[in-house]
């Protein structure tokens, strides 16, 4: 049994027929062959981002990785023609990946809303609304 990269190379070089743009762009191919190229331990580590005239630009999660990588290149590269069934792929690029932040906002909201719990006002705008007011009023000596 043919892989699915493999029937659709045939395919698109045959010209027998058409297939939509998507399916036959060689970065789309390429980078959906990674999983199987690389194996699900690998993959869990990896991101194929784009694919530059032949090469594939893999991110990878730091400089560990990368080196290990580097030193299994020649046998990704092959099972990637395999999965593929040509050699759409002849270099692989590992660089590590940017440091993804978490969502600060989040984290600001969160802590508002637990310091409104206190007072036992659950809306934080409400919260700053109620302090204010508290604020103001033992300014003037109201409480």
């Amino acid at each position: 049994m043919q892989r699915a990269g493999r029937l659709i190379g045939k395919l698109t070089t045959s010209g027998k027929m058409k297939l939509s743009p998507a399916m036959t762009d060689p970065e789309t191919r390429a980078r959906a062959a990674w999983q199987v190229a690389a194996g699900k331990k690998i993959a869990e580590h990896t991101r194929p981002t784009v694919l530059v005239r032949s090469t594939l630009i893999v991110e990878v999660e730091d400089m560990v990785w990368q080196r290990q990588l580097n030193t299994l290149r020649h046998f990704l590269l092959r099972n990637l023609t395999k999965t593929l069934g040509e050699d759409l792929v002849t270099e692989i690029d590992f660089r590590p990946a940017p440091k993804r932040r978490p969502a600060q906002m989040e984290m600001q909201a969160t802590s508002n809303v637990a310091a409104n719990r206190i007072d036992g006002i659950g809306d934080p705008v409400l919260g700053v609304l109620y302090r204010q007011s508290a604020q103001q009023s033992k300014k003037r000596g109201i409480a």
